[in-house]
């Protein structure tokens, strides 16, 4: 970048985009139990390992993964930390949502109640 540090809301966007994909969720969901080589990531897809080269690129410019150098072979590990932020943000939403419905259930649950008591009081003084 030109010397200007990247908002918050573009890691996000990156990420997000990274997600996007169904392949990188999986290649996500797959290094949630441990490290794995390209290889290891190649396997359950019918794609070149260059394609997953490039989805391991992709998540790692989005900050989803990081890649370290063992002898020979340069595992990719998946960044909990990065994970975490998302669902953080996501479930801020979230929150303010289900407050939301809450009040919205309680409303509902006030409008319906005084029907019920006028049912119930004309049922009791009918018998």
């Amino acid at each position: 970048m030109n010397g200007q540090s990247e908002s918050e809301e573009d890691r996000f966007d990156r990420a997000f985009t990274a997600l996007a994909d169904p392949i990188r969720r999986r290649m996500i969901a797959r290094l949630s139990r441990g490290p794995a080589s390209v290889t290891e990531l190649a396997e359950p897809f019918q794609v070149s390992l260059q394609a997953v080269s490039q989805h391991i690129q992709v998540l790692e410019q989005a900050g989803l993964v990081t890649r370290t150098r063992d002898a020979q072979r340069r595992p990719v590990h998946l960044d909990p930390h990065a994970l975490e932020q998302l669902t953080t943000w996501i479930d801020t939403y979230r929150l303010i949502h289900e407050r939301q419905f809450r009040r919205l259930d309680g409303l509902l649950e006030s409008l319906s109640t005084p029907e019920k008591s006028t049912t119930q009081k004309s049922t009791t003084q009918e018998t």
